[in-house]
Formats: structure tokens, sequence, C-alpha cells
């Protein structure tokens, strides 16, 4: 097989050429090079071949030699701030699938420094021979000095709306599920219910905040407490041992699951069973929630998803082609009910 990997004797094998992918998938080479570029019109079967093909014979576009012919340097550049703790990975992973679909490489870069720094990093990423294209998931009109978005020679694509810490802003932070959750619970007979916050720095934590009160207010429903949280399992745990077990909820909706999992605990360290005489919501669908016992109703927000789209729609914008629209936030977001929630208790 060639593999382009060093082989039994100890010698670098031929790396496998865009013919025997070809070949390998019972295609024309047009065909993969079209399947290469990400042009689409192909049919899901010959999707799945070439694929196959291209998985079975460790195939990888020769970018040095693409960028003598085309003078793009097979490149696409991710802008993070660089002032952030959090590395959104999922969205990352999505983005680098599209791009490696379509022969590019992906490089991760972050911005440091002032404004002007932060301007003159940016001159130097936009040079064609550094890279073909640009997608930003950090603001740049705000974050440069004297830098003439109309005129980057380059494509370049912002998506999202976060800020230096990569806290999410805008549609981002949509929060319209709580009134979903909130209605399904109260569906079955939960009355009582009390919310734990994420750190109100946080557009997201306040939004989510704010569809609780609302929703429960416009059901008539009673909100029995909010607590001020960080985000963190600790904030949970806090919560459930000091407030939620007194407050007479039977319904707990917390602002991720990394809180859900403290008050889980919290609550259990107490014998207060969990759905039984409390439900406990959360939101992201982490891998954690997998495991509790009970495992844990969440939302689960697909990031993959939107970093792959957001790169589908930057290669729209260098091949010069339409660009499709972005998905919307509801079709990011989707329920898992699952064991840590359940009817109210009886009385």
């Amino acid at each position: 097989m060639a593999t382009g990997q060093t082989g039994p004797t100890g010698r670098a094998e031929r790396a496998a050429t865009i013919h025997e992918v070809a070949r390998a998938a019972g295609v024309s080479h047009q065909t993969v090079s079209r399947f290469l570029k990400g042009r689409g019109g192909l049919k899901p079967q010959t999707l799945e071949k070439v694929t196959q093909a291209i998985e079975q014979l460790n195939y990888r576009p020769n970018l040095a030699a693409r960028s003598m012919r085309t003078r793009r340097s097979g490149r696409i550049a991710v802008v993070l701030p660089d002032t952030t703790d959090f590395v959104p990975t999922r969205l990352l992973s999505g983005a680098t699938d599209a791009a490696h679909e379509a022969g590019y490489l992906l490089d991760v870069v972050g911005l440091e420094g002032d404004a002007a720094a932060r301007a003159d990093r940016m001159r130097t990423l936009l040079s064609p021979e550094n890279v073909d294209a640009v997608l930003s998931f950090t603001p740049l009109a705000t974050r440069m000095a004297d830098l003439d978005l109309t005129s980057f020679p380059v494509p370049v694509l912002v998506d999202g709306e976060y800020d230096d810490n990569m806290r999410a802003q805008g549609v981002l932070a949509d929060a319209s599920p709580i009134a979903e959750i909130v209605r399904r619970l109260a569906a079955d007979g939960h009355r009582r219910f009390a919310h734990v916050a994420g750190s109100d720095l946080w557009a997201s934590a306040r939004n989510r905040r704010r569809v609780y009160e609302t929703t429960v207010a416009q059901l008539g429903l009673t909100s029995c407490a909010v607590v001020d949280g960080d985000w963190t399992v600790r904030s949970g745990w806090e919560a459930a041992t000091t407030v939620l077990a007194r407050c007479g909820a039977t319904a707990v909706l917390a602002a991720n699951d990394r809180v859900a999992f403290g008050i889980l605990q919290g609550l259990q360290s107490l014998d207060i069973d969990v759905p039984g005489q409390i439900s406990v919501f959360g939101w992201d669908d982490d891998e954690i929630g997998h495991y509790t016992r009970p495992t844990l109703s969440t939302v689960s927000v697909d990031r993959e998803r939107q970093g792959r789209e957001a790169m589908r729609r930057l290669l729209a914008l260098l091949r010069g082609e339409e660009s499709p629209s972005p998905p919307h936030p509801s079709d990011l977001h989707r329920l898992l009910p699952r064991q840590s929630t359940g009817p109210a208790p009886a009385g």
C-alpha cells in the first residue's frame, strides 16, 4: 500500500497519487480532484467511494506542488483571541474536518497584544503567500488599529460573536431551549422551579437566567430560587447543599453540565433522590453527563456543525461561489432528556 510512511525495510514508501486514489475508488482522477476541491455535485455513493479510497491509501494532497501551480499556500488560518483559557475544541474540530476534506491544512492563530500589535499580526498573516483564507472566531473590526477590513488580500470570514475570552454573544448566546425545558417539566407536573446560573460576565448565562425567569412567570409557575454560580462543579454542590435542599423546588435548571453534576452530587450527599424528589436539567451535553448516575438530561449544542458550516462558507468565498447561509441557532440546539428528570413527586 502506498502510504508515504516508513515501510518494513526502514525506507520511506512512495506517497499515493491522485490517480491511484481514482483507481481504488473506480472513478476518474477529475472526480477525485473535484472531491478534494469541495466543489460538490457528486453522488453520495461516489463521495463514499472516494473517501474510503483516500483513507485506505492514506492519501495527502501535495500542497507544495499545488502551491507552485496555483500560487496558493494550501493553508487556512483560524483566528482566536489569545487572552482566553478556553479552547473551543469541538468548534475547531468541525472547521478542521471541512478544511481537510477540501485539501487544506489549518493553522490556529491567537491574536495577542494591543490593537496595533494585533493589526501588525493580521497584516503578516493575510499575505497570500502565508494563507489562502482566514476564518475568525473573534470580531476583527473592533480589535484592530488602522486595518481596513474591506481590502484584505485573501478572503476573510468572521463567524459568531465572541469577546476576548471566547464568551458567546449575540445569536450564539441564544437561550430559547430554556423555555422548552420549563414547558416540558411543567407538562410532567412540576410547579416549583429553581435555577443555578452561570457567571453573569457571560451573555449566555444572563440570557438563560432571563428566559428561565420569563417563562416561569408566563406559565404561572413558582421560582423558588435563582442561585448565582460560576459554571463550576463547586457552585452546583454549594447551591444544592445550602439552597436547593430546602427551597421546595422539584425541578432545577443548571447553567451547564458541570454545575448540574455538582447539583447531583450535592443532593445525593443529602440522600435526596434524583429525579424522585428533584429533577435536574443541564446544558452542553458534556461527556460527564453520560456517566453520572442517573444520567444527566441536557441540551446538546452542535459546535462541530457550526465550525464545519463556517469553514464551508469560507471555502465558498475562496472559490468565488455563493456562500450558504449560516445555521440558525435553533438548528444547533437539541434537548436530550435522560434519567435525571422525571414526573413531579406526588404531593
